[in-house]
């Protein structure tokens, strides 16, 4: 059994000395494991971690009498029961001298908490993202590529075996799409879904067309849009939006999507990619958890086909862009392009070879060195 101390446990502990905090991810991240790393005997059986899927927590959590020995409480999966949010409201409120209040769930909680503002103020929020370079120290292009093909999920990363990682990952996709949409959307086409989650992969890293995959379908763009929309919300996937200028004819509309497992993806170029935005998103999500900032990720695309993979801004201004290649070469004349003519500060060019160099202002360098350069997490 692999421990390994993840990014987000030092300010979920520091928060939760002031509100309740809720951690949210994919399913399977490591979410549980997590909150159990926080207890004094950090087991499933420990009576203060409560998953709602199970009879007897479910009981408790609705009596409220949790054991009083226990400073932190767990409610995992809580967001399934309807008035989840006046529930957990009520016990912060009057048992919050008592007790220290965690909530898990593989949903986006945050979004299910819309709706009404009666926990406002009453809680932090952090997103834990699969494994990373930095989080797990890799230092060689050996070690990243093991990475990209097993993707950042704890279980088949550290088991360690490709067999194992796509049996790993057919059964986790069968339960989000068949349990999660069931349990915490109103949604009847089932099998039309796992359709459209089969064929993204084919639109992943290209600007999105719903019009293309409604026709593939055979249903209408608003219900693509919907599904996708859905995705987003259960983490299975997530959108990007272009970067905007005045200065340049730019693509203003268009989103381009990735998957949180970047393992499903089909070519090495593909994975890689996705393991860039990935790491991007998960830096973006860090800052803005932990910190406060505004921080997004998106993407430069003119109209006439210039394009930049990843564009960070910090409090809408741009701090760096990033460019991926799979192997080492020359840099991009799109970064020379785009360089000329935007105020962003910082161009990288990242691969997945050995050669790093500075030349004109662009840093050439192989992802490792960039994430300890960048400071991700």
């Amino acid at each position: 059994m692999h421990k390994l101390d993840r990014y987000v446990k030092n300010g979920v502990i520091q928060d939760l000395k002031d509100k309740m905090v809720f951690v949210g991810g994919p399913r399977q991240v490591g979410k549980t494991t997590l909150a159990l790393s926080l207890l004094k005997n950090g087991s499933p059986g420990n009576p203060a971690y409560l998953n709602w899927d199970n009879i007897s927590a479910k009981k408790i959590i609705k009596s409220g009498e949790f054991p009083k020995d226990e400073k932190l409480i767990i409610f995992d999966e809580i967001h399934k029961y309807k008035n989840w949010r006046n529930l957990i409201k009520g016990f912060f409120d009057t048992q919050r001298d008592k007790h220290q209040f965690l909530v898990t769930g593989s949903a986006m909680l945050d979004y299910y908490r819309k709706g009404g503002d009666s926990l406002l103020g009453r809680y932090f929020y952090h997103r834990l993202h699969p494994l990373s370079v930095s989080e797990l120290g890799i230092s060689t292009n050996h070690d990243i590529k093991q990475l990209i093909n097993l993707s950042g999920f704890p279980e088949p990363f550290f088991k360690g075996q490709e067999t194992f990682k796509k049996r790993w990952q057919n059964e986790r996709h069968q339960k989000i799409l068949f349990e999660d949409i069931r349990d915490l959307e109103n949604v009847r086409e089932v099998t039309l879904m796992e359709d459209l989650f089969d064929n993204l992969p084919l639109y992943s890293g290209s600007l999105l067309n719903y019009n293309s995959l409604a026709n593939l379908l055979e249903v209408n763009i608003r219900t693509i849009q919907n599904w996708t929309d859905i995705f987003d919300r259960i983490y299975l996937t997530y959108k990007i939006k272009p970067y905007i200028s005045g200065k340049l004819r730019l693509v203003k509309k268009s989103t381009k999507l990735y998957f949180w497992d970047w393992s499903t993806q089909l070519t090495e170029g593909a994975k890689f990619e996705n393991l860039v935005a990935s790491h991007l998103l998960k830096y973006c999500h860090y800052i803005e958890d932990t910190q406060g900032e505004k921080m997004e990720l998106r993407y430069l695309k003119d109209r006439e086909g210039r394009e930049i993979d990843f564009v960070v801004l910090k409090n809408k201004k741009a701090i760096f862009a990033v460019e991926c290649k799979v192997g080492e070469r020359s840099i991009s004349p799109n970064i020379t392009y785009f360089k000329e003519r935007l105020d962003i500060p910082q161009f990288y060019q990242v691969h997945l070879g050995s050669v790093s160099y500075l030349k004109e202002g662009v840093r050439v360098l192989p992802f490792h060195e960039f994430c300890t350069e960048v400071g991700l997490c």
